[in-house]
């Protein structure tokens, strides 16, 4: 029986893979086998990380207006602020009363003073 050369495409998804561990170390860059499992295991854990790193900001940008608020006022805080904006209908974004109160903080102090009079 002659010899029966195998096809291109299994060659071709093997490169495939290997370009994408190409920055693994030893046999997560080499062996076809562990290069595919730490592939899957490595676009599990950016999925997570996407979705923890929106936590993690949102955690920041609270801790950073609070932060503020109370070194302006003594029994004011953070909630009591949010509460006051969501009853006033202001609907102001975290991030952006987060950069508010890091760059401007007499604008955010404006806005909670208003906020309280009224």
């Amino acid at each position: 029986m002659t010899r029966i050369r195998r096809g291109y495409i299994a060659r071709r998804r093997r490169t495939k893979i290997r370009l994408f561990a190409s920055s693994f170390h030893g046999a997560r860059s080499r062996l076809t086998r562990t290069i595919i499992q730490q592939k899957i295991r490595a676009l599990v854990s950016s999925q997570r990380d996407r979705d923890r790193q929106k936590r993690d900001f949102r955690r920041l940008w609270i801790t950073r207006i609070n932060a503020v608020i109370r070194e302006n006022l003594v029994s004011y805080s953070y909630s009591r602020l949010i509460h006051n904006l969501y009853k006033r209908q202001l609907l102001f974004n975290r991030k952006i009363l987060a950069q508010i109160a890091i760059l401007n903080r007499n604008c955010l102090y404006m806005i909670s003073n208003e906020i309280i009079k009224k």
